[in-house]
């Protein structure tokens, strides 16, 4: 008579049945779920509301604004100079600049030189672009901001038109950035072997580092009274020097200033001597150290004293 089934067996099967089924049941549920790196985000779309015709105009003004903010800056800043209308509270222009709008004399310098660079751009059809917001003036790309066009102020506005027009070319079309711009102008100087930039009459500042020659010259002011090829010949306050360029820095002074500063070199030129007095010899040096255009009026009385003194003015 046949045996019945074991008890023990039947468990043993039923545990490894169940054992089975949880595993495919665990393999099934990981094989459904979706690889992280492959998954998609569903997001819903976001409608941007167009513009009215009205609006376009007013976003085009408004930019057009913002674009020539620093040519009105420089603008008015001409006007108040040129017109002295900063007489009533400030005896000169750099104090009032300095006052009212926490300017150096410097930045308003550069405001004003790139003010006559806009003017001049506007002269010409700057490069036509498909999308006029992207210009500053009908289908002209101008420039937005007075760093762009620092590096051409020095330049003939030829020049300056020329550099222009490659600038925006090499920024496909669009406004060309200050440091596109000073390549262009860099390129333009080597192409006419012109490497040197500074004109006859010009300020600068005499940087002596590594130079044993400009010993105790080092923050003089210089009028460029000759320009070689790397280098300028200048005149300081005890005499004329030549000076290579690594050693020159412009003031970047307006024509008037220069004019001023030339007058102020004459007369302190027709003073010195090497015979003079240790203590006007000293007053004489500090004047050839200003760093502005123009003598306070107790350092022309004492430039006065000196020059009827040696009898050079009665």
């Amino acid at each position: 008579m046949p045996k019945p089934p074991s008890r023990t067996n039947k468990a043993t099967s039923a545990a490894s049945t169940d054992s089975t089924s949880a595993a495919n049941s665990v393999n099934e549920d990981i094989s459904q779920q979706v690889d992280p790196g492959s998954a998609t985000i569903t997001i819903s779309a976001v409608e941007v509301p167009e513009l009215t015709e009205e609006e376009q105009r007013d976003r085009l003004h408004l930019e057009r604004r913002v674009e020539r903010a620093f040519f009105e800056a420089g603008k008015a800043l001409t006007e108040l100079r040129d017109r002295r209308l900063y007489r009533s509270t400030h005896k000169t222009f750099e104090e009032y600049c300095r006052d009212r709008f926490a300017h150096s004399r410097q930045q308003s310098n550069y405001l004003i030189a790139a003010a006559g660079v806009y003017e001049n751009l506007t002269t010409i059809g700057c490069q036509n672009v498909e999308n006029q917001n992207l210009t500053t003036n009908g289908t002209q790309i101008l420039p937005t901001s007075e760093r762009q066009v620092r590096s051409m102020t020095k330049l003939e506005p030829q020049e300056q038109q020329e550099v222009w027009l490659r600038a925006v070319e090499l920024a496909g079309g669009k406004v060309p950035t200050g440091r596109i711009v000073k390549d262009v102008v860099q390129r333009i100087m080597e192409r006419t072997k012109v490497p040197n930039t500074y004109q006859i009459g010009e300020v600068c500042q005499i940087l002596a580092k590594d130079n044993p020659e400009l010993r105790g010259k080092g923050g003089c002011w210089a009028i460029v009274s000759a320009v070689n090829e790397f280098s300028c010949t200048v005149r300081m306050w005890d005499g004329e020097y030549t000076v290579g360029l690594q050693h020159l820095k412009s003031f970047n002074y307006l024509p008037q200033e220069c004019q001023q500063m030339q007058l102020i070199s004459d007369r302190l030129s027709r003073v010195y001597s090497s015979a003079l007095e240790e203590t006007v010899k000293s007053l004489l040096q500090s004047l050839g150290k200003l760093n502005r255009p123009y003598l306070t009026a107790v350092e022309d009385k004492l430039l006065g004293l000196i020059e009827r003194e040696y009898g050079l003015i009665d």
